[in-house]
Order: structure tokens, then C-alpha cells, then sequence
């Protein structure tokens, strides 16, 4: 694919905080119709080396704007996860309208709060389509964005997640891989089984564990495929399996699965759960006398918030971004002089990452001359996006599979001293 690479020079911009209830309000950004708008002003900084300014690889003989739909929890549980996704990807789409957006278009984001809920993605996408979207970004936790799935590939909309992980976001049957899959839904997070096969095999070849436990919450998809592919690496690489623990959704306390992990004495713990429920577990374990090494994945962003430092000590998780290292460092003060706060987790740059590939998929449809929000459009930038090859993001190289599903490495990160810090790409 074309790639359409460049420097974005000094730019001001506004970027809105999304909070509440509302949706925000800028030149990119129209309100839905039952929201509430906040804004406030903030300064990017200069010199972005992370955006690709797609417009300048474009004739500026284009007019009107170019819809997309932004579709995130960024109220109610786990809005930790939604608002760094809507910050990232409006950082990116600011910062691209700033250089001039795409052949000399705009792009318009109508945003959505889907509360974690499959039909408030549903009915928010069909209020988006009444607008003439060409795309949808979204959208963040592993359920509703199935739910969307299913509704943007009936209407063969493109789609891309920055955040949800379970293989059956892009395939029709994630247990048969001859079902086929959702040729239209993308994402730029690396995938559940990726992930736990990933963890079992830094629990044998860089912790040296013989044995595992698992503490998994029963009917997620998110946490269940995790544990599956875990449990499938386990037993090729030998680690024995002793204890498997499930809780229900909405539980609070594991003090009995913990004892009983406890007592079966794991070299590791597996816990493919999100950070709330970790932190609950690891400090509940810890009582228990668990006194093993406690392993996470994606989820566990943030963690150091929701256990003491004592307790997390040694932990290690799979994530999709490398904090701190050089790489990162443009985009890191960027997001900070934008939102005036540091990046909060790795959902922050995924959705950077994401919104650039969707971008780039729409410039190669507006080199076609093709009518935003016609259905020859949306195919096109489906077709742009899968055949992505090597572009390179914020949080790796990105070439997509044969599932929609993107090749690239995971980064290690361990909890010392409180802090969750950077070990290497695993």
C-alpha cells in the first residue's frame, strides 16, 4: 500500500477531552444528538515525527469533509480503557486535520459513548450511518465490539478496534477457521491467543516456571480465549497446569480460589482478567500466602493503581506499547501537552496507531476520486487496509494477516516499586 509519509511542522491544535456523558466538540468533532459537549484548549507539540501527514501526498483540489464514527466507553466501568482510546485517535485525526487533513478534506468524527454495552454500539452506529460515515473506529472492550462487528460487516462498513483482542472480532467462527472471516474489521492490538501463548512461554523460557495456576472469569470471551491459549502452550512447553480457578462476572470476592491456588504452590499465576479484578485478586492471593509469580495480559494496564506496590512486586504482563523508550517519546509529549496528563496506558497509542491506518486506507480511497460515504468508497479503504504492508505506528511495524489481524512483537512490562516499567519485546 502507498504509504504517505512526512513531518507534520509546528501546528497548534484544539483537542477536547471527552468526559462524562458527552461527546466532544471541535473542528474535527460533531456532537451526537443526546449529548453534552466539553472542550478545552490545549497545544500539541511541534515536530510530530509519529503523524503521517497523508494530505500532503494529495491534491489540494478536494473540498467538503470526510465522516467517521468514533465509538468508545468513556463513562461507566472500565472507561480507563475508553478514554485513552477516544484521546488517541482524536490526537492523531487533530493533528492530520492541522496538516491540511486528506486531499484537502477534513475529517469529521462523530463521537459515541457506548457505556461497554453491544447495543449501545449498535444503536450508535446506526445513528452514525443516517450521517453518511465512511468508517468506524471502535469499539473498545471485547464484547460490544463484537456486537458492532456484526453490524458494520452486514452493511460492509469498515471498521478497525484499537482494543479488543478475542479472534472472533475478525472471524465469523473463532473456533473454525474455515468459517471465513469479517473482511471488513480490522484492528491494531495484537489478538487473545497471541497473548496467552505469548505469557505461558515467557512463564518457561524467561521465568523458568514447571508450574501454573489460572484464575479466569468465566463466560468473557476476552478472558476465556486468553486462558485457552495459555493452557494449549502449556502443555507443549511442559508447564504443568495445578490449580484452575473461575469467578463470575460482577464477583468481588476470589478469597477462596485464591486459597486454593495458593495451596496447590504455582511457580506462576496466570490472570487474564482486567485490572480491577486482578488488583482484587493479587491482594487476595497475597493473603492467602500465594506467594508465586503473578502474570497478566492487556488488561492489566494500570494495575499499580488497584493493588499495593508490595503485593504487585515482580508481576509481569503482555502489553502493545513500549513506555518510555525512544520511539515513543514524540508521542508520549504530544498526548501530554494535548490532555495534560502522560499517557495513561497502552490504549492511548493503540488508537493513535489505528487512527493512522484508517487514514491512510481513506487517502488511498480519495486517490481514487471516489464519493465519501458511497459504498465504493468504504470498500476501498477495506481493501487499503488489508493490504497493509510494514507501515510503521506508535506501537510497532504493521503488516495484517489473513484474519485482518496484525504481525508484531508484545512488549514485557514488570511492576517494580510501584511502577510499571518496560522490560523488552517479547
Amino acid at each position: 500500500m502507498k504509504k504517505f509519509l512526512a513531518l507534520i511542522m509546528a501546528v497548534a491544535m484544539v483537542c477536547c477531552l471527552f468526559t462524562g456523558c458527552g461527546s466532544s466538540s471541535s473542528s474535527t468533532t460533531t456532537s451526537t444528538a443526546d449529548s453534552s459537549s466539553s472542550a478545552s484548549d490545549s497545544a500539541a507539540a511541534d515536530d510530530s515525527a509519529s503523524t503521517e501527514d497523508t494530505a500532503s501526498e494529495l491534491s489540494d483540489e478536494g473540498s467538503g469533509e470526510i465522516v467517521i464514527a468514533l465509538i468508545a466507553n468513556t463513562t461507566g466501568d472500565y472507561a480507563m480503557y475508553g478514554v485513552p482510546v477516544r484521546n488517541g485517535a482524536m490526537l492523531y485525526i487533530d493533528q492530520l486535520n492541522e496538516a491540511g487533513g486528506i486531499n484537502g478534506k477534513q475529517i469529521t468524527v462523530l463521537e459515541y459513548d457506548d457505556k461497554g454495552d453491544g447495543l449501545e454500539a449498535v444503536n450508535s452506529f446506526n445513528l452514525a450511518m443516517e450521517q453518511g460515515i465512511s468508517a468506524v473506529i471502535g469499539s473498545v472492550l471485547t464484547s460490544p465490539t463484537i456486537t458492532l462487528a456484526d453490524a458494520t460487516y452486514e452493511a460492509n462498513v469498515p471498521q478497525i478496534t484499537a482494543s479488543a483482542t478475542a479472534a472472533g472480532v475478525t472471524r465469523l467462527d473463532p473456533d473454525d477457521d474455515a468459517s471465513g472471516i469479517r473482511t471488513n474489521v480490522f484492528r491494531s492490538c495484537f489478538i487473545d491467543p497471541f497473548q496467552g501463548s505469548k505469557m505461558a512461554d515467557y512463564a518457561v523460557n524467561k521465568l523458568g516456571a514447571s508450574t501454573a495456576a489460572i484464575l479466569y472469569e468465566s463466560g468473557s470471551d476476552y478472558s476465556e480465549g486468553l486462558m485457552d491459549a495459555f493452557i494449549e502452550t502449556a502443555e507443549e512447553l511442559g508447564l504443568e497446569i495445578v490449580a484452575t480457578e473461575a469467578f463470575a462476572t460482577g464477583d468481588k470476592d476470589y478469597s477462596a480460589q485464591m486459597t486454593n491456588i495458593a495451596a496447590a504452590n504455582p511457580d506462576v499465576v496466570f490472570m487474564p482478567i482486567y485490572y480491577g479484578e486482578a488488583g482484587l485478586a493479587v491482594t487476595q492471593g497475597r493473603q492467602a500466602g500465594l506467594t508465586a509469580t503473578i502474570m497478566g495480559a492487556d488488561g492489566w494496564g494500570s494495575i499499580s493503581e488497584y493493588a499495593s506496590a508490595e503485593d504487585l512486586e515482580g508481576s509481569v504482563y503482555c502489553s502493545g506499547y513500549a513506555p518510555g523508550t525512544e520511539s515513543v517519546a514524540q508521542f508520549e509529549a504530544d498526548y501530554e501537552a494535548a490532555y495534560g496528563e502522560a499517557v495513561p496506558n497502552m490504549f492511548a497509542p493503540l488508537a493513535y496507531d489505528a487512527a493512522m491506518l484508517l487514514c491512510n486506507a481513506i487517502a488511498e480511497a480519495e486517490a481514487q476520486g471516489l464519493t465519501a460515504g458511497s459504498d465504493a468508497y468504504r470498500q476501498a479503504i477495506i481493501d487499503a487496509l488489508a493490504a497493509t504492508d510494514g507501515t510503521e505506528g506508535i506501537t510497532g511495524t504493521y503488516t495484517f494477516d489473513e484474519y485482518n489481524d496484525p504481525i508484531k512483537s508484545a512488549a514485557i512490562l514488570r511492576v517494580e516499586d510501584g511502577s510499571e516499567n518496560f522490560v523488552e519485546l517479547y
